[in-house]
C-alpha cells in the first residue's frame, strides 16, 4: 500500500551531500517509505513512487483533467515523464553512495489511451546497469487488469554526484 504523499517544497529538497552519502536504492527507499520527499513533480502529475527493489521502481498514479490534451485525451507527456520517473528511478536503485544518473535519452511507445482519473501502475526495470551506463525497460498498465498503455525504454548516464 503507497505511504502518504509527502511532496518537497524548497524547504525540503535534501541537499546533494546528503543524497550522495547514501545507496541510491537507500534513498529510493526512503522516498517510498515517506522519510524523504517525493519529486516536486510528482504532485503535479499525479503519480508517486510507491515501492522499489534492486533494479525496479514502481510508480502508481492517474491523470487527471489537467493532463489532458486539447482533443480531451491524456497528453502524451504525461505518459512519458511517468515513464522517464519510473526507470530513472530503477537505475537510481543500483548507485553506489557517491554517484549519480541523468537520462540520455528515452522512448516511448503508446499501445492505448488511458482514460482520465484511471489508475495505473508503471514499472521500471533495469536491464543493464554498468560503470558509465544504464539502461532501463518500463511499462505503464492498468492498476485492475494489467493491460499495458504504454512502454518504453532509456539509456541513463552515471556519474559521480556532484
Amino acid at each position: 500500500m503507497p505511504q502518504p504523499f509527502f511532496v518537497a517544497t524548497h524547504g525540503d529538497l535534501p541537499d546533494p551531500a546528503t543524497l550522495a552519502s547514501m545507496s541510491g536504492l537507500d534513498a529510493m527507499r526512503r522516498v517510498a517509505e515517506g522519510t524523504l520527499p517525493q519529486a516536486p513533480i510528482a504532485k503535479l502529475l499525479n503519480f508517486r513512487l510507491s515501492d522499489v527493489s534492486k533494479g525496479e521502481a514502481v510508480f502508481h498514479g492517474a491523470p487527471l483533467f489537467e493532463h489532458l490534451n486539447p482533443m480531451g485525451g491524456v497528453h502524451g507527456g504525461w505518459y512519458g515523464a511517468l515513464l522517464d520517473s519510473c526507470m530513472g528511478c530503477a537505475v537510481m536503485t543500483g548507485l553506489a553512495p557517491g554517484r549519480a544518473y541523468t537520462t540520455l535519452e528515452y522512448k516511448v511507445n503508446l499501445v492505448r489511451a488511458i482514460p482520465e482519473g484511471h489508475a495505473v501502475i508503471a514499472t521500471g526495470r533495469v536491464v543493464h546497469g554498468g560503470r558509465t551506463t544504464a539502461v532501463a525497460m518500463g511499462e505503464i498498465c492498468c492498476a485492475t487488469t494489467g493491460r499495458p498503455f504504454a512502454t518504453g525504454s532509456t539509456t541513463c548516464l552515471i556519474m559521480d554526484a556532484a
